[in-house]
């Protein structure tokens, strides 16, 4: 799906996740895709540790003169904690609501809203192959912990300490250094 301007252009190659329009009657529709990272031929998903089978499911409610279309992604990555290094299995989940509305002849340009995204009334097919990447990209952690992985040499340091040791810091920047540790966590 290519953009110009305020319009959707729809592209020729297949789609991985593609909407038959053709024939879709109004009402509520629902689809579900499965599909790996490598087929969305975009090295960020397997950057990201995306491994195994995404799921990709799609709620169309087709309107009179627009489209609301719901994707919910999911997947699961294999990704490495931040504090230990130690490998961390997560569920990654997104979901994206896109509004589509038809063209209408006559409608000045800068009268159309910016949460819309317009398409032809002749449309045959709707790709959300892009929107599919984009979500499950920004279901990604920016921060990964394994608080509760029992293998996180961080947090089975901080247990093996003796129990008549003493846990306070000696000196403020040590207390202030360990207030800044447990804010991250």
């Amino acid at each position: 799906m290519l953009f110009y301007g305020k319009e959707v252009v729809m592209s020729k190659e297949k789609a991985l996740i593609e909407i038959r329009l053709a024939g879709l009657s109004a009402g509520t529709h629902e689809f579900e895709f499965t599909c790996s990272a490598t087929d969305f031929a975009d090295p960020a998903l397997v950057d990201a540790g995306v491994s195994k089978g995404i799921s990709v499911k799609v709620t169309v409610e087709k309107l009179e003169d627009e489209l609301i279309v719901t994707l919910k992604t999911s997947a699961t990555a294999n990704l490495t904690c931040d504090l230990c290094l130690a490998s961390v299995t997560t569920e990654l989940k997104g979901s994206y609501r896109i509004w589509y509305g038809y063209e209408q002849a006559g409608e000045p340009e800068d009268e159309r809203d910016e949460e819309y995204r317009l398409i032809d009334r002749n449309a045959l097919s709707l790709d959300l192959t892009e929107d599919a990447r984009e979500t499950l990209l920004l279901s990604v952690p920016m921060k990964v912990t394994c608080r509760d992985y029992p293998d996180c040499r961080v947090f089975r340091q901080e247990e093996e300490s003796e129990p008549g040791e003493e846990a306070l810091p000696e000196s403020s920047w040590l207390e202030s250094l360990e207030k800044l540790k447990n804010k991250y966590r």
